[in-house]
This record gives C-alpha cells, sequence and structure tokens, in this order.
C-alpha cells in the first residue's frame, strides 16, 4: 500500500435490493472511503442510513453492486464468501446472543473464535497453553470471566456476554473491527462499561475500528474520526482535529448542511452517552 491508501478502501460500493420491483431501496449509493491503520472511525445516522448494510457489505455478507470493491490490506476481497472476509474481520453484533453459543461453553467459543476464517473445530480448546491464553485475554475485562472458562455461555448477563464477543472478535487479531451498535440492547449503565470495555481493547491491541452507533454523544466521545450517513451516502466525514470540541448541536447544524435537510430522528438527539453524567456545559 502507499502512503494515500487505507487499511480498508470502499471503491464505488452500492447495494441496492429489491432491484426492479416496488420495494427497490438503495441501501447504499456510490460509498467511498478509506480507513487508516488504527483509526477508531464511530458511524452515526438515522435509521435507513445505510450503517449496517455498509458493514454487511465490509464483512461479506451482501455482495456490492457490480464493479464496487472492498479491499483489505491491499487484497481485493470483494468476492471472497463471508467466510473468508472473517480471515481478515472481527464483529461484534448488535445482540448478544448473535456473536457467542449460548450452549458452549466460554472456553468452547473462544476456540470457535481462534479459527475464524479456518476449519472449524474445538480440538483447540483442550491444551492446557490455549487456556492461558484465553485466561491472559479475559482478565483484563475484571469481570471474573478468566475464572469461569468452563460456565456455559447462556447463564452469563447480556453486558458479560457482549464483553466476551469483544474478546472473541479480536483475538484472532484480525485486520479491521466491526461494532454494530453493540451496546444498544443494554442497560445504560452496562453499556457504558461495555463501551469503556471496547476502548480499552481497541486501543491496547491497535485494532482498525468502525463502530456504529445511534447516539450522537457516543459518536463524539470515543473514536478519533466520526462519519455521518444519510440515504446511503457518506455526508460528513471529520477527523479527531475537526470534531474533538464539537457538540451535539454542531452535528446537526453539519448534518443539515451536508444533507440540505432537516434533522428529525429524535431517537438520535434525545439519547444519551450517560445518564447520570450531565452535559459538560452544566457540570
Amino acid at each position: 500500500m502507499n502512503g494515500n491508501e487505507g487499511l480498508l478502501q470502499l471503491k464505488g460500493v452500492s447495494k441496492i435490493f429489491g432491484r426492479a420491483t416496488i420495494d427497490e431501496v438503495t441501501a447504499l449509493d456510490n460509498v467511498n472511503l478509506n480507513v487508516h491503520a488504527e483509526d477508531f472511525m464511530t458511524i452515526i445516522g438515522s435509521n435507513g442510513a445505510g450503517k449496517t448494510t455498509l458493514l454487511n457489505v465490509i464483512a461479506g455478507v451482501y455482495p456490492p453492486e457490480r464493479g464496487g470493491k472492498t479491499i483489505i490490506n491491499g487484497k481485493d476481497i470483494t468476492n471472497l464468501s463471508e467466510h473468508k472476509h472473517a480471515q481478515y474481520i472481527g464483529r461484534v453484533y448488535q445482540d448478544p446472543h448473535t456473536g457467542t453459543a449460548s450452549k458452549m461453553t466460554i472456553e468452547e467459543n473462544m476456540s470457535l473464535a481462534m479459527l475464524r476464517g479456518q476449519a472449524r473445530g474445538l480440538s483447540i480448546a483442550t491444551n492446557k497453553q490455549r487456556r492461558d491464553q484465553f485466561c491472559e485475554a479475559l482478565a483484563p475485562l475484571g469481570l471474573g470471566l478468566e475464572n469461569r472458562l468452563t460456565t456455559q455461555v447462556g447463564t452469563l448477563s447480556g453486558g458479560q456476554r457482549q464483553a466476551l464477543a469483544l474478546v472473541m472478535a479480536t483475538i484472532s487479531q484480525p485486520s479491521l473491527l466491526l461494532l454494530d451498535e453493540h451496546t444498544a440492547t443494554l442497560d445504560p449503565k452496562t453499556a457504558r462499561i461495555v463501551l469503556e470495555l471496547s476502548e480499552v481493547i481497541v486501543q491496547r491491541e491497535k485494532i482498525t475500528t468502525m463502530m456504529v452507533t445511534h447516539n450522537m454523544e457516543v459518536a463524539l466521545r470515543y473514536g478519533n474520526r466520526l462519519i455521518m450517513m444519510h440515504k446511503g451516502r457518506i455526508i460528513v466525514d471529520l477527523s479527531h482535529e475537526q470534531r474533538k470540541n464539537l457538540t451535539v448541536n454542531d452535528l446537526v447544524t453539519a448534518f443539515e448542511r451536508a444533507s440540505g435537510e432537516h434533522f428529525a430522528d429524535d431517537t438520535i438527539l434525545l439519547s444519551t452517552a450517560d445518564p447520570d453524567e450531565k452535559p459538560d456545559n452544566e457540570q
């Protein structure tokens, strides 16, 4: 890669659902994006903006329309299967149940995560070296999961499962981590804990990350880069310097200038990163 190319490049990526039917929807509209190594990008936008579709295309769940390209570390992975995409990508989903297997133990779940993108099996789970590695990865969470390797994951709380999913998504050292509204189903206190754990893991592992959120305060608080999506397009792309002193109102203004439309998604405007914490100007 040359200095102008990102770890992840999206080139002319579009995605149309229900083509040539009355339900046709353009979910992504000619998206071009460079995500550089160690970027921690937050992605904000109202429902239907294309946020999750963007992650799904990157992860290989959906292919882009003809001509669109997904490139990671200089390798065109556009036409690879979702299974092959998993060699490059770790992902944590909105629902804690999606990324973890309830009837398997913590140890077995982590064993599968180690083999992501490879031939699946549980033989890796049984040796002491791997158990030590799992304990080392889990201990920094501060949840005691390293002492519960034989516990079935279905007995864990939602927050514990998402914390485990974070470790699972990063233990194989993927090139890119995708966080898809991964705190949306958690209560505010647990969501804050999981977000803080996410930041710690991302910084410790120096992993390039894209985090979709439905919360403007979270988008401003975490990461070093922020993009806003609207109708399948990226309409705002802010660097760390550009966004570091911005408020939610500033983001709304930026959206309205870029889109030419009034911002009307009250679910984003009313949500807060931490209900117990007042805005800076009220402290």
